[in-house]
């Protein structure tokens, strides 16, 4: 458990007048309690909670079968088990709640994540609780990272860049796209990961697709790969993507590199605290739009549980840039019938500009292999 995100939330809860808040959602369950509770995010039904009042006392509702695992590996001394299928987890966190005290009290609570049925328990089981939305408060709070958080980010997003390098440059004519997962993972697994999320091998022909997962195609010379995933580990996710040359690129293709590498170190110069989001997006797409082609509608995302988190840079919202937020920005182009280049890097906004996590791999030229 990181003491600084516990004071943050108390933080939050006194500006906002809240007597509690309870995380339901893997990600926030893990933001309170420092733990990924195994199958919480497998099984909704395996509901988790951790409860922090604004006097800093933190309690925690589980399941039975993994309440051991839990005890060894979140730290919390108030740990309430319910029994599977006998037992309604929200009767247990209603009891949780009168123990402290809370059941005439002002609580949020994240309402994007609550089923209806279960919400409606707990309003049945405390009808003298004010309910409020908690789903901005936690978004915000993470939004900027302790120095635990940031270590970890940064530890990761190398560890990340250093498996897709590696994968990469193991590229060869006639190996498939699924010999390439396995060695991506052989590598990112190697280096300390725990887990992956939206693993994207695509080359050749499907290199123009977003999104798309390795298949049995074989690289042939000339192909271009986009290879990109999110390394996890405790929780937190790391985005980098890289694009790699069988052979020799096209100049077409060179040039598009060259105005994507100049988009990247163009963003990193622009990203400091008290940057404008929309203006940083925007001064990117001037130096975008010299390769004539679409843009999409952001060029950096707050990453850190989620794949995405607030803040956006780009053509929606005003959010101002703060020192301790993490992103990645990807210069990309997809070009319809043909291929698709991309450039993905995590950075955190320090006191005095932008810092680079993910600097294994070099990108100022494009990747030959194979």
């Amino acid at each position: 458990m990181d003491q600084e995100i516990i004071s943050c939330l108390t933080q939050r809860m006194v500006a906002e007048r809240l007597d509690a808040l309870i995380a339901i959602s893997p990600e926030n369950v893990t933001y309170v309690s420092g733990f990924v509770v195994p199958s919480q995010a497998l099984m909704r039904w395996r509901h988790a909670a951790c409860i922090v009042t604004s006097d800093g006392r933190i309690s925690m509702v589980a399941i039975d079968m993994e309440a051991t695992t839990v005890k060894a590996h979140a730290g919390i001394d108030d740990l309430r088990i319910y029994r599977e299928f006998t037992d309604d987890p929200m009767d247990k966190l209603a009891d949780v709640l009168k123990d402290l005290q809370l059941e005439r009290s002002k609580v949020g609570i994240e309402l994007e994540f609550s089923p209806a049925k279960d919400f409606q328990t707990l309003q049945k089981n405390l009808p003298g609780v004010h309910w409020i939305g908690a789903d901005a408060i936690f978004n915000k709070a993470r939004q900027i990272k302790t120095p635990s958080e940031l270590a970890l980010l940064r530890s990761l997003s190398k560890l990340t860049d250093r498996a897709i390098g590696d994968a990469l440059r193991s590229a060869q004519v006639g190996m498939s796209e699924m010999e390439l997962a396995g060695t991506l993972l052989t590598s990112l697994f190697g280096g300390g990961a725990e887990s992956y999320k939206l693993m994207i091998i695509a080359s050749g022909e499907r290199s123009q697709f977003p999104n798309v997962g390795p298949t049995d195609r074989k690289l042939q010379r000339g192909d271009i790969i986009r290879m990109e995933i999110f390394g996890q580990k405790n929780g937190y996710l790391t985005g980098v993507c890289r694009t790699a040359v069988v052979g020799d690129a096209t100049p077409e293709q060179y040039k598009i590199w060259s105005n994507l590498i100049e988009c990247k170190y163009l963003v990193m110069d622009l990203i400091k605290p008290g940057a404008s989001c929309p203006e940083v997006y925007r001064k990117f797409l001037q130096k975008f739009s010299a390769l004539g082609f679409e843009p999409i509608s952001f060029v950096a995302h707050g990453i850190g549980l989620h794949l995405h988190e607030e803040p956006y840079m780009g053509c929606y919202g005003n959010q101002i840039v703060e020192a301790g937020m993490v992103g990645a920005f990807e210069p990309l182009v997809y070009i319809p019938g043909r291929f698709g280049m991309q450039n993905k890097d995590m950075f955190c906004v320090t006191e005095k500009g932008c810092e680079l996590l993910s600097d294994v791999t070099p990108t100022d030229t494009l990747l030959r292999v194979g």
